[in-house]
């Protein structure tokens, strides 16, 4: 990564009316560096262009998962910024997604590689 030669490529998925996306970064041998999961209280598009409020799980390829944000997002419910609502749905999604990462069954995680392959197709 210091490398200023190297190359990383990205594939997301932000599927619609979910309370997560996955961003995948490929190094420049195609290996998979880490996916970022977006916890969020919607996906949608304004104007065609995705978008998406969140609090992050990163997944790394040892299967080690950090969440991100969590200090960033109790200081929001503690002043008042989320309510209880947002706050208990958002917790409660980031434990279903690492109960399906620990279990290797979240499917956009077991996609990457087929989305990959896809976008590098399509843009050959």
């Amino acid at each position: 990564m210091g490398d200023e030669d190297a190359k990383e490529d990205v594939a997301s998925t932000i599927p619609l009316r979910k309370k997560h996306s996955v961003t995948t970064m490929f190094d420049a041998n195609g290996n998979i560096v880490q996916w970022y999961i977006d916890v969020c209280l919607g996906n949608g598009a304004d104007t065609d262009i995705p978008y998406l409020d969140d609090l992050d799980i990163i997944l790394l390829p040892s299967g080690e998962i950090i969440q991100k944000d969590a200090d960033e997002f109790e200081e929001a419910f503690l002043n008042g910024i989320i309510d209880k609502s947002l706050y208990d749905s958002a917790w409660d999604e980031v434990n279903i997604l690492t109960n399906l990462i620990s279990n290797k069954s979240f499917e956009l995680i077991n996609l990457s590689h087929c989305h990959k392959e896809f976008l590098v197709n399509e843009l050959k």
